[in-house]
């Protein structure tokens, strides 16, 4: 059994509105799907990706409303990588991202900033095979496009406590400074920093968990591999509608999802459509009406013409 790298990335945002303006509109990401946190569907849970909403490229958020800035500790991811194409790429998003207003901090093949509410990104060349994952937008050229995550980076005390975990049980191998997950046609990258002193705090501008991309067929293995290893506690198996996932902590308390790719945002929603409307699943659609009363309205992003 094998990871196709990151299937998607969770954090947390306080404000729907100028999270959709952020990633929508400055980054280019597509909207893909708006639906509520099934665990409590009166909170949004917003989803990012490229044109076809792929795994891989699929930064989601909870929103609750007003909720106060986090920080990053021990435990946590506190920085997203994302692939471009090349130099000039990160000359486009330095000019883009420093004409709203975002601080950018250039170093050889990276470029970092933060969002609005100061959750770490990086843009990195890329220097993999792996298919580009790429979104359309009228300001943002193809060719300059975000293409997917590439990795993600933790706080952690105790790192090596992580890596039998991660290269025994799990299909990790070591890369770089940290360790790779890479399947047939798609890897991501995980590594390590040292903790700050202060307590990490789940807030607005924090991640909630990251999800590794597994085939449909294979959840529940994985999920019986990981309950037959000590020290592990995987949830059940839970049916997100949109994927199939089993959830639980890695040693370093980096908050893990196993994700299937399948079946998709496509299942209740037009792909010319998607985002465009509230989309609920099939157990939550008798509460509609209560639902939207709660959620914060939002217009479509970007309106794009049919291809």
């Amino acid at each position: 059994m094998q990871f196709e790298g990151i299937h998607h990335i969770t954090a947390i945002t306080g404000d729907a509105r100028r999270n959709v303006d952020f990633y929508a509109r400055v980054l280019g990401l597509r909207l893909v799907k708006k639906t509520v946190n099934q665990d409590d569907p009166t909170v949004y849970h917003l989803f990012y990706a490229d044109e076809d909403g792929s795994p891989g490229a699929d930064m989601t958020f909870f929103e609750y409303p007003g909720a106060p800035q986090g920080r990053a500790g021990a435990g946590m991811i506190h920085r997203i990588a994302w692939r471009v194409a090349d130099a000039a790429a990160l000359d486009f998003w330095a000019a883009r991202l420093g004409d709203d207003g975002a601080a950018t901090e250039r170093a050889g093949d990276r470029l970092r900033f933060a969002d609005p509410e100061g959750l770490a990104h990086e843009l990195v060349v890329a220097t993999v095979p792996d298919p580009p994952l790429i979104a359309h937008h009228p300001e943002v050229p193809p060719e300059v496009a975000l293409r997917g995550f590439d990795g993600v980076r933790a706080y952690s005390d105790r790192p090596e406590d992580s890596a039998p975990l991660l290269t025994g049980v799990l299909p990790f191998a070591p890369h770089g400074d940290g360790f790779e997950a890479r399947g047939k046609r798609r890897g991501g990258t995980y590594a390590y920093d040292p903790a700050p002193e202060r307590r990490g705090l789940q807030g607005a501008g924090t991640v909630h968990h990251v999800a590794w991309s597994a085939a449909l067929e294979e959840i529940e293995p994985w999920q019986d591999l990981l309950r037959r290893t000590p020290g592990v506690r995987p949830t059940p198996v839970i049916d997100r509608f949109y994927f199939r996932s089993v959830y639980f902590r890695e040693p370093s308390g980096v908050l893990f999802e196993i994700a299937t790719r399948g079946p998709g945002f496509a299942v209740d929603e037009d792909p010319a459509h998607l985002g465009e409307s509230v989309a609920l699943p099939p157990v939550r659609e008798d509460r509609r009406a209560e639902i939207e009363r709660t959620l914060t309205p939002l217009p479509s992003p970007r309106p794009l013409p049919a291809r």
